[in-house]
């Protein structure tokens, strides 16, 4: 399996455990997403991988974009360019890759990292696991596909108090929402995800593919399209006082005081 630096690769039979690890939130900056990316096409393009698990290292599974690393950039990247080169491609590649994909989310999975837990196919939490829609905690609006796949799991009414709120959903509150397809103690999570997986990865594998291709056209067709729109979307609410004002809250562990501008 190939080294990374914030990523680890293990394979065991069918089964390849991707485990993002980048100290101490596992969030994302871009060579992060580069090796991730990286990765996803190593294994669809790899005949002995027949069914992929994603998990974090340590107690949280993404907290997503590395806030800090994008705001020193505040001014040299559009919010736009910077999801089309990153996250857009990271969650179609996740739903082209013709292999399941068994999320083990063994803590929270916030902003990006929430599109990305939602993302894949069958998903598994922890009990210490929270679901968190993050963006509008720093005055910005869905990216990553959470616009689509939020209100496709969980309904509109209810992904909208998520994204207005900001509340983190729990591991059982997200298994009764339809987020998540079981819950295991802390623990148990490792072995519960690899059992899962080394069940499926003994199924038909081009069938198993092709079914997800077919939930795709059925439930996700326009998923490409919903990309596109965060990122205008995300431009401008970017451009905002207000998350200007989120983004030094947060750099300075204090409650943000939002204008509505």
């Amino acid at each position: 399996m190939a080294e990374y630096e914030f990523l680890r690769v293990e394979q065991s039979g069918g089964v390849l455990t991707l485990t993002l690890d980048r100290p101490k939130a596992n969030a994302f900056h871009t060579p992060m997403i580069d090796e991730f990316l990286e990765a996803l096409k190593k294994a669809g393009a790899e005949t002995s991988v027949r069914c992929l698990v994603l998990t974090g290292a340590g107690s949280v599974f993404s907290a997503g974009q590395d806030v800090g690393a994008f705001a020193e950039a505040a001014g040299r990247v559009s919010f736009r360019e910077h999801l089309s080169r990153t996250y857009n491609r990271v969650i179609v590649r996740m739903r082209e890759l013709e292999k399941p994909i068994v999320g083990a989310i063994n803590g929270a999975a916030a902003g990006a990292g929430l599109g990305i837990a939602l993302a894949t196919d069958v998903r598994i939490a922890a009990r210490r696991a929270r679901f968190v829609f993050g963006f509008t905690g720093i005055g910005l609006t869905a990216d990553s596909g959470t616009s689509l796949t939020l209100p496709l799991l969980v309904g509109l009414a209810r992904a909208s108090e998520i994204a207005f709120t900001n509340t983190p959903v729990s591991a059982e509150a997200a298994l009764a929402y339809g987020l998540v397809n079981r819950v295991v103690e802390d623990g148990e999570l490792a072995a519960a995800a690899a059992d899962l997986a080394g069940e499926i990865a003994r199924g038909p594998t081009r069938a198993l593919g092709l079914t997800k291709r077919a939930f795709n056209r059925a439930h996700l067709a326009g998923l490409d399209t919903v990309l596109k729109y965060e990122g205008l979307l995300q431009e401008i609410a970017g451009g905002t006082e207000d998350h200007r004002e989120g983004v030094a809250a947060f750099l300075e562990k204090r409650p943000p005081i939002y204008q509505g501008k």
